[in-house]
C-alpha cells in the first residue's frame, strides 16, 4: 500500500506514476486466444470440445454440452430459500431500474418538409459469459440477462465454465428467463458464441466478464460480433471524512480488494489519524476473510491512501476515473457533482458499493482501467439498436436535391450526384 500526501511537492508526478503501474498478470495471452478463435471458426464444436478437454479436463459431447431443463430445475431446488428470495428481490429492482432507461421513438417534419426520426428495437440474440472458477456469480447473471430481457432480446445464450453447476447461478438464470445454458468457458466459449459451433448458434452480441483469455478473445472479435466493455481488475475509491467508522471504510476498501490480487482500492481522506485507523482495521479484518489472501495482495501491491483536502477529491477522482467511487461525507452531493469520470457514484455513509453490486438496481457491469473517461456501464441501451427514419416528398426533395448534387460532385461521386439529379425537375 502506498501513502501519498497532496501537499507534498512531488505528489502529482508520484501519483500519476502510481496510476500508470500495470495491474494483472503480465503473461501474453493474445496469441493463445487467437489460436483458439481460429480453431473454433474452422472446426466448430469439435474444437470447442477439444479445448474443454485440454483446458478444463472435462469430457463433453454434443449431447451433454447443453445444460438440460431438468438440471436447471434441480439446481434451483438446491438453492437456499433465502438466496432464492434475494435473487428475486434483486432481479425485480434491476428490471425496474433498466425499464426506466427505455427510450422513445421519434418522428417529426422539419422546416424543409422532410420527415425524420428514429425507432428503437432489441437485438435478436445475445451471448452472456458467466465466469466460474474463483466463485459463483449469480449477480453477473442478473446484471447481464435481466436488462437484455427487459430490452426484448429474443434469445439469450449463457455460457459458463464446466464443472459443478452452482445452484445460485441456475436460480438466477431461471429468474432472468434464461433457458439456453452451455457448459463451456474460456476463449473457446466466446468463439462458439461469435461463430457458432454445432448446436450453439451464433449471437449478435457478447456481454459479461471473464479471465484474460476471454478478454483477449473478445478484443479480437471486434467487428465480428457486438461486444460490451473489456473488463479489467475491479477498482474503488472511497472519499471519507473522519466522522466515519474506520471499520466501515475498511470493509468498503476490502469489498473490491477481495475480487482479485490485481484489484485496486484507494482511500482519500483529510485526516491522517483516520487514515491510520482505517489501515489498521483493514489489516485486522484480512485473516477472517476466506478471500483474505487475494485481498492482502491487492492492498499491498495496488492499494493507496491519499491525505488531501476533501475539496481536492473530485479532481483526484477524475484523474483516477474509477469503476466505483463512494463519497462518505457530510455533503456528498457537493463533491460528487464535480465528478465527470466514474462508472458509478455512491452517495453517503449508508451507501456502500456492495449495494450496487447486488440489490440497488443499477448495473454493476462498469468501465475499468480508466475507461470511465469515455464509456458508460452496461444498460438497456447495450441491448437496443436505433434505426434512422427519413422521408421526403417531391417538394422537400426539390429543397434538398441541389445541395445533394453539389456535395456529391465535390466528393467525386458522380453516381451519387446522378441519383439525386435525375429526380430534379428540368432547370
Amino acid at each position: 500500500m502506498r501513502r501519498f500526501r497532496h501537499a507534498d511537492p512531488d505528489f502529482s508526478a508520484a501519483f500519476t506514476a502510481f496510476l500508470a503501474e500495470p495491474r494483472g498478470r503480465p503473461e501474453d495471452v493474445d496469441a493463445a486466444a487467437a489460436a483458439v478463435l481460429a480453431a473454433v471458426k474452422a472446426d466448430g464444436l469439435d474444437a470447442v470440445l477439444d479445448f474443454t478437454r485440454r483446458f478444463d479436463r472435462v469430457e463433453l459431447t454434443a449431447e451433454t454440452v447443453r445444460v438440460t431443463p431438468e438440471e436447471i430445475e434441480a439446481g434451483v431446488a438446491q438453492c437456499e430459500p433465502e438466496v432464492r428470495e434475494a435473487i428475486a428481490f434483486a432481479a425485480a429492482r434491476i428490471a425496474a431500474y433498466h425499464e426506466r432507461q427505455r427510450p422513445t421513438d421519434q418522428r417529426w417534419t422539419d422546416e424543409a418538409g422532410v420527415e425524420l426520426g428514429w425507432r428503437w428495437g432489441p437485438l435478436d440474440s445475445v451471448g452472456v459469459y458467466v465466469p466460474g472458477g474463483r466463485a459463483a456469480y449469480p449477480s453477473t447473471v442478473l446484471m447481464n440477462c435481466v436488462p437484455a430481457r427487459a430490452a426484448g432480446v429474443g434469445r439469450i445464450a449463457m455460457v459458463t465454465p464446466p464443472g459443478r453447476l452452482e445452484p445460485a447461478v441456475l436460480a438466477a438464470a431461471r429468474e432472468a428467463g434464461v433457458t439456453e445454458i452451455w457448459r463451456i468457458g474460456g476463449a473457446q466459449a466466446v468463439a462458439a458464441l461469435a461463430y457458432g459451433a454445432g448446436p450453439i448458434a451464433p449471437v449478435d452480441k457478447i456481454v459479461g466478464p471473464g479471465n484474460a483469455y476471454v478478454t483477449a478473445a473478445k478484443r479480437r472479435l471486434y467487428g465480428v460480433v457486438g461486444l460490451d466493455a473489456l473488463a479489467g481488475p475491479s477498482e474503488i475509491v472511497v472519499v471519507a471524512d473522519s466522522d466515519n467508522d474506520p471499520e466501515w471504510i475498511a470493509g468498503d476498501l476490502l469489498s473490491q480488494a477481495e475480487h482479485d490480487p490485481a484489484a485496486q482500492s484507494i482511500l482519500i481522506t483529510d485526516s491522517e489519524a483516520f487514515a491510520d485507523a482505517v489501515a489498521e482495521a483493514l489489516l485486522r479484518r484480512l485473516p477472517g476473510l476466506s478471500t483474505g489472501e487475494d485481498a492482502a495482495t491487492s492492498w499491498r501491491d495496488h492499494g493507496a491512501i491519499i491525505i488531501a483536502p476533501l475539496s481536492a477529491s473530485p479532481g483526484l477522482v477524475n484523474q483516477i476515473a474509477p469503476e466505483h467511487v463512494e463519497f462518505c461525507t457530510a455533503d456528498p452531493e457537493s463533491l460528487a457533482s464535480q465528478v465527470r469520470h466514474a462508472g458509478a457514484i455512491f452517495l453517503g455513509r449508508f451507501t456502500p458499493e456492495a449495494l450496487g453490486d447486488y440489490v440497488a438496481g443499477s448495473n454493476h457491469v462498469l468501465p475499468t482501467s480508466r475507461a470511465a473517461r469515455f464509456q458508460s456501464g452496461l444498460s438497456l441501451f447495450d441491448f437496443l439498436k436505433r434505426t434512422s427514419i427519413i422521408r421526403a416528398d417531391a417538394a422537400a426533395f426539390r429543397r434538398l436535391g441541389p445541395h445533394t448534387v453539389a456535395l456529391a460532385e465535390a466528393e467525386g461521386l458522380p453516381a451519387h450526384a446522378l441519383s439525386a439529379a435525375l429526380r430534379l425537375p428540368p432547370a
